[in-house]
């Protein structure tokens, strides 16, 4: 799923993904980040997410534009 972060909040770990497409609110589970490249996530972030059996965000990773599906984006030649 593709999304952008609502709030997190890096004492707890605790935090909100709320998704691109219909804005749909996911809690961010705990670990989410664990082998991530992501040590912190600030508002407004666009991330790529996956839900766990309990329908939470994790998994949560980087994602290009073109993963993105941005309307019109060419990639540069440099």
């Amino acid at each position: 799923m593709q999304g952008f972060i609502k709030a997190y909040d890096p004492a707890t770990g605790d935090g909100v993904i709320l998704t691109d497409s219909d804005l749909t609110e996911f809690e961010i589970a705990q670990g989410a980040l664990a082998g991530s490249v992501f040590r912190m996530l600030r508002q407004g972030q666009r991330v790529v997410f996956d839900l766990d059996d309990n329908g939470l965000a994790t998994g949560l990773r980087l994602g290009s534009e073109v993963d993105m599906g941005t309307p019109e984006f060419v990639e540069s030649d440099g």
